[in-house]
């Protein structure tokens, strides 16, 4: 594609004839012209600068070469933000968004004089604890972004800033799960959520582009997947006010394992909550009063 007189439309055209896929073409052109979907609409008969030819040609070649899409673009949607992404974190996924949503839900009875205090565990984007800050009254609470991941931290950072005033009470904070977070706010913690490693060591399950591409330390956790979620569980009621809530995100093959973990631990209310495809994918407890 090096014909700079073409439109925006035939580009979309032979863009989706390369890649095989149609809305994938109509992105990656949206990100290239830099225009959202209602913008793009009325430049489609427009000239394409030369720069945005290259622009296109440059993610084609990526994405042929089996790269994801939300890498390629260096950016995804996650509820209501547009968050940077690149290999140094996970790819969000919709499921995730129902964390979110769960979190939301407990959070949403507390008193509007109460300035809760969440952690977000293994943050790679911040995309949880970001879309938290986002979406409730600013102020309402303050987040820390917790990674021990210097590189997704680096993101996370990026994306604090990206996320204009409600970014202000998010908190970035480097470490190993609890290593993370001040000795001194033991305890004082209204929700702890994680959407941490899950995946059992050799799955055979992951597809491809995951495996070669996403950061595995993000994605495996031990000969059952269940190392993380255990070091969280077993730690929750350590930093939790009584009361206070963990969530986090498992395995669809976990439920039963997870619970056992979590009444092990002393949680109460314990649940596990199917996502949207009816498969268990969330895990949900509350710290003795």
């Amino acid at each position: 594609m090096t014909d700079t007189t073409i439109t925006w439309r035939t580009l979309m055209a032979t863009t989706a004839v390369l890649v095989g896929d149609r809305i994938t073409a109509m992105w990656l052109c949206h990100h290239a012209s830099g225009c959202d979907a209602d913008e793009f609409l009325a430049i489609l008969d427009d000239s394409v600068s030369q720069r945005s030819v290259a622009h296109i040609d440059a993610m084609v070649h990526r994405l042929l070469a089996g790269e994801p899409l939300q890498y390629v673009m260096g950016r995804w949607a996650f509820r209501h933000l547009d968050l940077m992404v690149d290999k140094r974190v996970l790819i969000p996924r919709p499921e995730t968004e129902q964390l979110v949503d769960i979190v939301l839900s407990y959070l949403r009875d507390f008193p509007e004089n109460h300035a809760a205090v969440v952690a977000d565990l293994g943050t790679g984007s911040g995309a949880i604890g970001l879309s938290l800050l986002h979406e409730l009254k600013l102020g309402s609470i303050t987040a820390y972004l917790a990674d021990a991941s210097v590189d997704a931290l680096d993101v996370a950072r990026a994306n604090v800033s990206g996320a204009g005033r409600s970014g202000i009470n998010a908190v970035v904070v480097h470490g190993n799960w609890y290593d993370a977070l001040p000795n001194q706010m033991r305890q004082t913690f209204d929700v702890i959520v994680s959407n941490p490693p899950y995946i059992a060591d050799n799955d055979p399950e992951v597809a491809d582009n995951v495996l070669h591409w996403e950061p595995g330390d993000a994605l495996f956790a031990g000969a059952d997947g269940l190392d993380a979620v255990r070091h969280i569980v077993a730690g929750a009621r350590d930093w939790l006010k009584p009361g206070g809530l963990l969530a986090i995100e498992i395995g669809y093959k976990q439920g039963d394992a997870v619970l056992q973990l979590l009444r092990a631990a002393g949680l109460e209310e314990t649940q596990v909550i199917p996502d949207l495809s009816g498969r268990d994918r969330f895990a949900r407890a509350i710290a003795p009063h």
